[in-house]
């Protein structure tokens, strides 16, 4: 059990707040030295199994992306990262939260989002140190 003055380091929390179901695939990118480790354990407890990697060749329900602000190209990154991921799936972007290294503008992550034609759809603490932005597949409006 959690108490109270735990929230957002319980593994359940964590996992709760990213949708994480048990049997989902998920898929890790842009590992480094400061991910959150219980953060990436209470995902796998959920879903079961292990991050897959970036060579994975697998259909992917979830794909986890640590980004920092001097990691690249972010539109280029969130393109790469949809070819993986089914009709349903989701790409959470985690970044440093305001103030610590690497952070990240939210407009920026928008702005990439867009670009990629993707929906932002969550925005959630993951740790003491991580913040997710949730991104989806835009849907098409249906035709009266």
């Amino acid at each position: 059990m959690v108490a109270a003055g735990d929230a957002g380091k319980g593994e359940v929390d964590v996992a709760d707040r990213l949708d994480i179901e048990p049997e989902m695939v998920v898929q890790e990118l842009g590992w480094d030295e400061d991910v959150d480790d219980d953060a990436r354990a209470a995902i796998e407890e959920r879903c079961g199994s292990d991050l897959l990697d970036e060579d994975a060749d697998e259909v992917v329900d979830v794909v986890l992306l640590w980004w920092r602000e001097d990691d690249g190209d972010l539109t280029d990154t969130l393109l790469d990262a949809m070819t993986p991921l089914s009709d349903d799936g989701v790409i959470w972007v985690l970044t440093p939260k305001t103030g610590r290294d690497g952070y990240v503008e939210a407009s920026d992550i928008a702005e990439a989002a867009s670009t990629a034609n993707l929906a932002q759809t969550a925005s959630v603490s993951i740790s003491e140190g991580w913040m997710g932005t949730r991104l989806a597949y835009r849907r098409a409006k249906a035709r009266r």
